[in-house]
């Protein structure tokens, strides 16, 4: 009988709860994050910085925007020390005009989107800013991947060298980089919805400088006739295939995880 106190005290001890390491599972279950119905709807933003300077004044930094639905990328050049009203007015410039305005940006709590004025921005848009909790790099995972996938393709480039200069003297940088491999990443399939993110985007691949030199090159746009349905084909088989995508994930995760179960305090 003693031994059944024992045991029941222990787990109860208020000072063991607090101090002891749980060895078991971790705890929490994977959620799903609110998904879109429409390219540039829900957005995910994040920064790579301590890059080489490069460009007319001297860039370090890089702006990373990753469009949830189609995945597609948008790299700008920037600065580590930018302001929250730079970042405003880049976005406005270099973004807003070609997306329109975003219904929810996902972020990794960034001093940039705490500011009062980026709060006043959304306020005025009737946008959503969507922050990730401390130490959970998880929840803005698709922003994370995507800095991980540009710096690979620019080490392929530094390989041989970052910087170097051609015949006339014009020298070749990170922000000479950015643009044409933004423009490969969008023609690229991506596991996650089975196509890329080009035609989710748009319906159509756009032509890349290799396809030029190719001697079957296929047609790149659709007809009339069909383009608005094989748009909207390919936007629902996406949407199936990042279903299935969370759900393989969750079942991974799930299985070296337990369920959290609070229970009310006295």
């Amino acid at each position: 009988m003693w031994q059944k106190d024992v045991a029941e005290y222990c787990k109860t001890c208020d000072r063991c709860q607090k101090a002891n390491k749980s060895t078991g599972k971790r705890l929490g279950n994977m959620m799903k994050i609110q998904e879109p119905s429409r390219p540039w709807e829900i957005d995910h933003m994040d920064w790579v910085t301590g890059l080489p300077p490069g460009g007319d004044i001297s860039y370090n930094a890089c702006q990373v925007i990753v469009d949830r639905f189609s995945k597609t990328p948008i790299f700008l050049p920037c600065h580590k020390d930018d302001t929250a009203m730079d970042i405003a007015l880049l976005i406005w410039t270099r973004v807003v005009s070609w997306t329109g305005i975003f219904t929810n940006i996902i972020n990794n709590r960034d001093s940039k989107f705490t500011s009062a004025l980026w709060k006043n921005l959304h306020q005025l848009f009737g946008t959503k800013l969507s922050f990730s909790t401390a130490y959970h790099p998880q929840t803005d995972g698709l922003a994370e991947r995507m800095i991980q996938t540009l710096e690979d393709m620019v080490i392929g480039f530094c390989a041989y060298g970052l910087e170097f200069k051609n015949c006339d003297g014009f020298t070749h940088d990170l922000c000479t980089l950015l643009p044409p491999l933004e423009l490969a990443y969008r023609k690229s399939i991506q596991a996650s919805t089975n196509q890329t993110p080009a035609i989710l985007e748009k319906g159509w691949n756009p032509k890349l400088p290799q396809d030029s030199l190719r001697k079957d090159l296929i047609e790149i746009h659709h007809t009339a006739s069909s383009f608005k349905g094989n748009l909207y084909k390919a936007r629902n088989h996406a949407v199936r295939c990042m279903e299935d995508s969370f759900a393989y994930a969750k079942d991974k995760w799930d299985k070296s995880h337990a369920t959290l179960d609070f229970k009310g305090g006295i």
